[in-house]
């Protein structure tokens, strides 16, 4: 507890000293300040370095960005608690955990609502997608786009998943997301929250039998070093939000606002890309490193959660799951 009581410390600590966006007034320099838990080599830390040179680029070099990555400010909680008092500029978060900000955020983490990867970005371009990121505003919030985080599926320690039947008395981690508990309990396995961070570890020493995360996670985290099955059954498609401290963005112009909107669509092209490329590659060489990739038949999972879907049927979030399949 004490650990966690210093750690805090030092952060806010650390955001008094930077302050979220910081002006240099005599060269008249923007700094904005990104933190994110994630390894440099995964596309979206790429994808923030293509934002800051384009960022650069636009405004004339009067606005500069600062990357920290690999949870050097935190974990995605801390972050966002650091974004709220204006001490860090912009983070990355999964969609899922937002959802205990914004109620609707939990239709990423309902699984097979998506019938492709087509139309999974027809909801986030489309009023659906704009929406929620501005439902996140009430709480000092910017959302200001959505990154591509892939699809989810299960990777295991001691036996390959092939069905819903195989994650019975399976300690599963998932996301510290209601639904994401629900999901995998609906699907037969026993839910787990662990944070990111602990995840290796708590693989390593059993104290789960495996997690659920896209291919370059799986990968860049060395998850498949202990856990040596992926059945990649695809459940969710929870993509990766881009937020920046409400303040701070009152705070920029609204040439600067231009700017930094311009930027960051332009790195979502750019990180899409990097986003497929990552995966072909990961998935390749988990493989040449023997583990067994698995390539499950659907149908089995999506059977196995449509008394999910039915129990929505009649709440606000079962008329969105009807939106996004008119769409």
């Amino acid at each position: 507890m004490y650990n966690k009581i210093f750690r805090l410390a030092g952060l806010l600590l650390f955001g008094f000293a930077v302050a979220g966006c910081g002006t240099d007034s005599e060269s008249k320099v923007t700094t904005l300040r990104i933190g994110h838990t994630l390894d440099t080599q995964h596309s979206v830390h790429k994808a923030m370095e293509y934002f800051g040179a384009r960022v650069a680029e636009l405004s004339g070099g009067t606005i500069e960005v600062k990357i920290y990555p690999g949870s050097q400010l935190g974990n995605e909680r801390e972050m966002i608690e650091l974004l709220q008092i204006g001490s860090l500029s912009m983070t990355k978060v999964s969609a899922s955990p937002l959802e205990g900000f914004v109620p609707a955020m939990k239709i990423f983490s309902i699984p097979y609502i998506f019938r492709d990867n087509a139309h999974f970005w027809t909801v986030l371009n489309s009023h659906i997608g704009k929406t929620l990121l501005q439902e996140v505003e009430p709480f000092r919030l910017k959302g200001l786009a959505y990154y591509d985080a892939g699809s989810r599926s299960f990777y295991s320690n001691n036996k390959p998943i092939h069905s819903p039947a195989d994650l019975a008395g399976m300690k599963i981690r998932v996301l510290n997301s209601p639904t994401a508990v629900r999901t995998v309990r609906e699907l037969g396995g026993a839910a787990t929250p662990v944070s990111w961070g602990e995840l290796y570890t708590a693989l390593q020493q059993g104290v789960v039998d495996g997690a659920e995360n896209n291919p370059p996670s799986y990968y860049l985290s060395r998850h498949y070093e202990i856990a040596r099955y992926y059945s990649l059954d695809e459940h969710t498609s929870v993509p990766d939000i881009m937020l920046m401290s409400l303040r701070t963005w009152d705070n920029l112009s609204a040439q600067q606002q231009a700017w930094v909107s311009e930027a960051m669509q332009d790195s979502v092209l750019f990180q899409r890309q990097a986003w497929q490329q990552s995966t072909a590659e990961s998935l390749a060489k988990v493989k040449a490193d023997g583990v067994e990739v698995i390539y499950p038949d659907k149908t089995l999972f999506v059977e196995a959660v449509k008394p999910f879907h039915e129990s929505l049927r009649d709440t606000e979030v079962g008329a969105l799951i009807s939106e996004i399949k008119a769409l």
